[in-house]
């Protein structure tokens, strides 16, 4: 929703955008899952049974989405996390708790359980798709990033100078 947002705010139902993502990331995915799921979980491209420190990784990677996500529902609400925010155009910037630490802690958390359960699963597939996944969601953040910028201004450009996009241990990756 983040790059045609403005088109879902002129809509007299922006509830629309809601069951167009719906039925595009939740049902196109889960049609793409059950579809693809041989090659994608299980032999013959598997690449073996992962090793113990790749079950243990991959778990710990998904305890971290999952207390991120938990964190960030705290913070933010359900309506916010949604994106109710975005399609009304209304709300405040959200800069307290996780959000001091990195701009996008949900993006993080998504990412850190892909990797998971790509480590658990271990098929030379999935960690493909899980690249590609990954591009997809780099390339949302920026959009939701120019968003941002356009409804908040000088105070999030301040607030993206101060705070790092994903990584919150030192390096910063590249602003846009």
């Amino acid at each position: 929703m983040h790059g045609p947002v403005e088109f879902w705010r002129r809509r007299k139902h922006p509830r629309a955008a809601y069951v167009w993502a719906v039925f595009i990331a939740w049902g196109g995915g889960w049609w793409l899952l059950v579809r693809f799921s041989d090659p994608l979980f299980y032999q013959p491209f598997s690449l073996g049974p992962p090793p113990l420190w790749a079950l243990l990784a991959g778990l710990a990677l998904i305890a971290v989405d999952v207390w991120i996500f938990s964190a960030v529902d705290t913070a933010l609400g359900a309506r916010r996390l949604v994106g109710q925010a975005e399609l009304s155009g209304r709300g405040e910037m959200a800069t307290g708790g996780l959000y001091e630490r990195l701009r996008h802690p949900r993006y993080l958390g998504m990412i850190a359980g892909v990797t998971g359960g790509c480590l658990l699963v271990g098929s030379r597939p999935l960690w493909i798709v899980g690249g590609c996944w990954l591009i997809l969601t780099l390339a949302i953040i920026r959009l939701e990033e120019r968003e941002l910028r356009r409804r908040f201004g000088p105070a999030y450009a301040a607030y993206a100078r101060r705070v790092p996009a994903l990584w919150p241990f030192g390096a910063r990756l590249k602003q846009g």
